[in-house]
């Protein structure tokens, strides 16, 4: 009876918890996110005020369209009585003849009593994005800042309007999802009373299930992607072509015995004396010469993509292969679904390993802490730019991502202690060696050379994770009872499976370049000669300060956050970048403090293997400054390493030692800090989908999803 009353006690608090957090959520949606109806009730909606006088940068067609004469006269007047902080600019009809000639993403700025506004954008195909906050008492300016010629389809900028009401699911569904997590996560919740036990039936089926939900959701998202495949090939007069199809051309020149693409080679370009110059290159596409291959590496008369090989095979191959049964030459698997793809088995394996890094580095461990490190780990390795950001870019990162953890997985499983029964090497004084796993390893960690070479450097870890198994071999060897047995089946365990991807990639190289280690990355056709391309010394610890440091610029608006401003003392590759991954990812400071954590963290003997993740991120985020200069995607290489012991850091951080007394309010408080850094990080992850000044911002990819979510905000726009 008691049981069942402290049982029926605990479902009764989860419930009123439950109720309380889905009352929250109704009052955020109907309060707060309504406010622009709420406080527009008593709004004159005054007649008038929709009778304009359009400027001389304007004229009206006979179909109602507004057409850009003069940028500098183009704007539209209106009278305003301040009864309403909003203005609405009333949408035309597009007649089917102009519907391809007539913008639907309006950039304006909105003037209020002869204050200037705010530069934003609207467009038609969102309604609640056509009200633009005002306190105008008098008078309303629209600009519309659009070159000369455009049509536009706006008949009126309407003042005194009432907002209306507007309940949005898709709203009320991510406040939930951020309520369930708050529960989850909250100091109090029963998960942190929960150990972490994968032996647990319950925790196993529950995990099963989400592994089954991530795979589901990748190849859901990887169909929906064939489905709506669109054009990867882009060329404007007198400019580069960009084809973003790059794996797939690999895949089929393959699959016809080529290790060249099948692709036109203007004979202008290969009779040029130097091809590799960007102004002589200018130079053939200013006389029309064409097409010249944005980002492809042209080399002996042919194009090739210096991108590794191995996602091509591993996918795009397949694909071509399978479909070419009831379609001549196959369809080309698009970039966007193998991402997909990749980036659901990089979730699946990362999260793997770091339960097998967190199971022994803080045995202890619970529900909570557990799922806070993973999601630190895959929102600090930029799981939100991989998965926005989905182009031939982005593969080789997701695939290397993929490999790697499935690699170290493994690894840390073929010496986690466990009595082998097959296919394991003894060695006397260490814990046995599945030979199986330390194989399968050794062939992951060896792909990342076919997908994003800096990524290899992981396989050093090996020493770590197999020093008991190396101080072993050393002591036999001064014995001198070390046999040659072990030596051949050790070897033979980690160098065959290398060997078997290493030398055809090394082969291939050779066919193509006539070396084994050049990739083509010189022979890139880009911004600059990348025969001659060094990147500047001077930029090496700049570049380093803000892969760690660079502080993220916030704005007063949605998304509230914008690119940070960069310089370097001399010209080098950059792209723009949101913030430094220390501050951009709270919990990845503590990777610098988890090599000092020796005590807690070396209860499973794993200390040198978090310090050696900490030493070789560093190697990785050094080389890609020298050789690779400044990159949002570039980030990646050394980030999910940094994130391994910063996870496991915060994991041991949030499971005390000792409880009771001060210890417990000491515990609260250290889980409120780390509650506050995962809901800073999640909140820069999504906000920086929707940066302007990003690399193909979604403002433009898809002006419809940033209107949508933009408006949400009215009432703080």
């Amino acid at each position: 009876m008691a049981v069942n009353s402290l049982m029926s006690g605990r479902a009764r608090r989860l419930a009123c918890i439950a109720m309380a957090l889905a009352a929250a959520v109704m009052l955020l949606e109907v309060v707060a996110f309504n406010l622009p109806f709420w406080t527009t009730m008593s709004a004159s909606t005054d007649s008038t005020s929709a009778t304009n006088s359009l400027g001389e940068g304007l004229e009206r067609t006979k179909d109602g369209l507004l057409r850009v004469t003069d940028p500098t006269e183009a704007y539209l007047d209106v009278s305003a009585d301040g009864t309403s902080g909003y203005a609405r600019i009333d949408a035309a009809s597009v007649p089917r003849r102009d519907a391809t000639a007539t913008l639907t993403l309006v950039n304006v700025r909105l003037d209020s009593d002869g204050r200037t506004g705010r530069a934003t954008s609207v467009t038609t195909s969102v309604a609640r994005s056509l009200y633009l906050r005002t306190d105008a008492t008098s008078s309303i300016r629209l600009w519309i800042q659009e070159p000369k010629g455009s049509l536009v389809p706006f008949t009126a900028i309407r003042a005194n309007v009432r907002v209306p009401f507007e309940i949005s699911w898709i709203r009320v569904a991510v406040m939930a999802a951020l309520a369930l997590l708050l529960m989850a996560w909250r100091p109090g919740s029963s998960w942190w009373r929960i150990r972490l036990d994968p032996s647990d039936g319950r925790q196993r089926s529950v995990g099963v299930a989400l592994i089954v939900g991530v795979v589901a959701l990748a190849v859901g998202d990887a169909a929906l992607q064939i489905w709506y495949d669109y054009p990867t090939v882009f060329h404007d007069a007198g400019g580069y072509t960009y084809d973003f199809g790059q794996y797939d051309h690999v895949a089929d020149a393959l699959l016809h015995g080529r290790t060249w693409l099948d692709l036109p080679v203007p004979d202008a370009l290969a009779s040029a004396s130097d091809p590799y110059d960007p102004s002589a290159r200018q130079s053939l596409l200013s006389r029309g010469v064409g097409p010249i291959y944005w980002d492809y590496v042209f080399h002996d008369g042919r194009w090739y993509s210096y991108f590794g090989v191995i996602p091509a095979v591993l996918l795009f191959l397949p694909y071509r292969a399978v479909t070419s049964l009831w379609t001549p030459s196959g369809l080309g698997l698009p970039t966007a679904s193998a991402v997909a793809l990749l980036l659901g088995g990089f979730l699946v394996f990362a999260s793997l390993l770091l339960l097998r890094v967190l199971r022994r580095a803080v045995p202890q461990i619970n529900l909570a802490a557990a799922t806070m490190a993973v999601s630190a780990m895959v929102l600090g390795s930029g799981l939100s730019y991989l998965w926005y950001q989905r182009n031939f870019y982005t593969v080789p990162f997701v695939a290397s991502l993929m490999f790697s953890c499935l690699g170290l997985w493994l690894w840390l499983g073929a010496a986690d202690g466990r009595v082998w029964r097959r296919h394991a090497l003894v060695i006397d004084g260490a814990a046995p060696v599945s030979l199986t796993r330390l194989a399968a390893g050794s062939l992951c960690l060896a792909a990342n050379l076919g997908c994003r070479p800096p990524f290899v450097l992981a396989a050093l870890t090996a020493f770590p994770i197999f020093l008991p198994q190396l101080k072993a071999l050393m002591a036999q060897a001064r014995r001198r009872t070390l046999r040659r047995r072990t030596i051949a089946t050790l070897s033979a365990a980690v160098l065959g499976p290398a060997a078997l991807v290493v030398l055809p990639l090394l082969a291939y190289n050779m066919i193509r370049f006539g070396s084994p280690l050049d990739f083509g990355v010189r022979y890139q056709l880009t911004v600059t000669d990348m025969t001659a391309y060094r990147m500047p010394l001077a930029n090496f610890v700049p570049i380093l300060g803000y892969y760690l440091l660079l502080r993220p610029h916030f704005t007063d608006a949605f998304p509230w956050i914008s690119v940070a401003a960069t310089s370097f003392p001399r010209w080098g590759y950059s792209s723009p970048v949101v913030g430094g991954l220390l501050l951009t990812c709270p919990p990845a400071v503590l990777a610098v403090v988890a090599p000092f954590m020796r005590r807690r963290l070396g209860k499973g003997g794993l200390h040198p293997f978090l310090v050696s993740c900490s030493l070789l991120s560093l190697a990785i985020m050094a080389l890609d400054a020298a050789e690779g200069g400044l990159a949002w995607r570039y980030a990646s290489d050394f980030s999910w390493l940094v994130m391994i012991p910063a996870a496991t850091a915060m994991a041991s951080v949030l499971t005390p030692e000792r409880t009771g007394g001060r210890h417990e309010a000491i515990a609260v408080i250290v889980r409120l800090v780390a509650l506050a850094a995962m809901l800073a990080t999640l909140a820069i992850a999504v906000t920086s989908l929707f940066v302007i000044g990003r690399e193909n911002p979604l403002i433009t990819m898809s002006p419809q999803s940033y209107h949508t979510v933009s408006s949400w905000f009215l009432a703080w726009s």
